[in-house]
């Protein structure tokens, strides 16, 4: 009786060990991409509307750095913020377009949202396949803002592992 007793209690041991390690082996990791300068225009607001209050922040230009990749953030797009009536939320989405020092274009979508001091958005890139950027178009982003110098957002950038 007491080898079954010993011979139980190590099994329970083993699987408690092996739980443990897959629960670890289970939580993402997080690898750094780049650190997104963005410049920003003077912001207007739409006004409130059915789905709560519109502004839009024109985005300007800027840079961006990180691991195996630089270059621009291109002039022209926008960030479309949406404030929730009670002001509790307001819901981001910025459209705009890179391109790497090396001349290539990649367009970005970064869909997050703001809620007191939680401030994590979620960039998806589109990257020619064809090109030495494709690995971006397959992951799933997290960024959140490093600085705000004045007329400026600065936004660190982790890839989901």
């Amino acid at each position: 009786m007491k080898n079954i007793v010993f011979v139980v209690m190590f099994l329970l041991s083993a699987v408690s060990g092996m739980a443990q390690e897959q629960k670890a082996q289970d939580t993402p990791q997080m690898e750094f991409v780049m650190e997104l300068k963005v410049k920003i225009g003077e912001g207007f607001g739409v006004g409130e509307t059915v789905k709560g209050n519109r502004y839009v922040i024109p985005i300007t230009g800027g840079t961006f750095e990180g691991p195996g990749i630089k270059g621009t953030v291109l002039p022209g797009g926008a960030d479309y913020q949406l404030q929730s009536s009670d002001k509790s939320r307001t819901d981001l989405e910025a459209i705009y377009c890179i391109r790497t020092d090396d001349g290539v274009n990649i367009h970005v979508r970064n869909v997050g949202m703001v809620a007191g001091n939680y401030f994590y958005c979620s960039p998806r890139f589109e990257a020619p396949m064809d090109s030495k950027y494709g690995w971006l178009n397959n992951a799933i982003y997290i960024c959140k803002p490093s600085g705000f110098p004045k007329g400026e957002v600065w936004l660190k950038v982790w890839k989901v592992k």
